[in-house]
């Protein structure tokens, strides 16, 4: 009998953190909205007020990647981007990281996943994240400055008497 030599291979820790305003809250779903630099992102009902900055936290082992546009597929957030780079980490781990525009976001996928999508810098490719993976303990306040808000009417000048 062929006995494998169990090893412990740490998963490596990759985060990427997103600064997002809040659009709006669909309490019927449970979810809501953020509107970031590069899209929206759906995540579990946040208590913070639309309008509101936050920052969110997304892990690289809760990103997927697909070669075509996702279409019949549970994972709510959706995005376009392009590979910029691979790092090939302690097997079985690479972390590919995707410029989706204004933002560099981390996947963390196996290489065995590297090789059968023939996953190269400069191809187009979606990242998916499930909304469910984004929990409230990843979404903080941000200290943004908020939108400096126009006057509401401006009094005439007053006519020379």
């Amino acid at each position: 009998m062929l006995e494998v030599a169990k090893k412990t291979r740490r998963r490596p820790s990759l985060k990427t953190m997103l600064h997002a305003r809040v659009l709006r809250h669909d309490e019927s779903m449970g979810l809501t909205t953020l509107f970031c630099e590069d899209g929206e992102l759906r995540v579990p009902l946040i208590d913070h007020p639309i309008g509101s900055v936050v920052r969110v936290r997304i892990d690289a082992r809760d990103v997927s990647i697909a070669l075509s546009r996702p279409m019949d597929v549970s994972i709510t957030n959706r995005l376009p981007g392009q590979i910029a780079e691979l790092e090939y980490l302690t097997p079985p781990y690479v972390r590919v990281t995707f410029d989706l525009g204004k933002t560099r976001l981390h996947a963390l996928v196996t290489k065995e996943s590297i090789l059968r999508l023939a996953l190269e810098p400069g191809l187009s490719a979606w990242v998916m994240i499930k909304a469910v993976a984004i929990a409230s303990g990843e979404i903080t306040p941000d200290r943004a400055p908020a939108p400096r808000p126009w006057p509401l009417a401006r009094k005439p000048n007053p006519e020379p008497t």
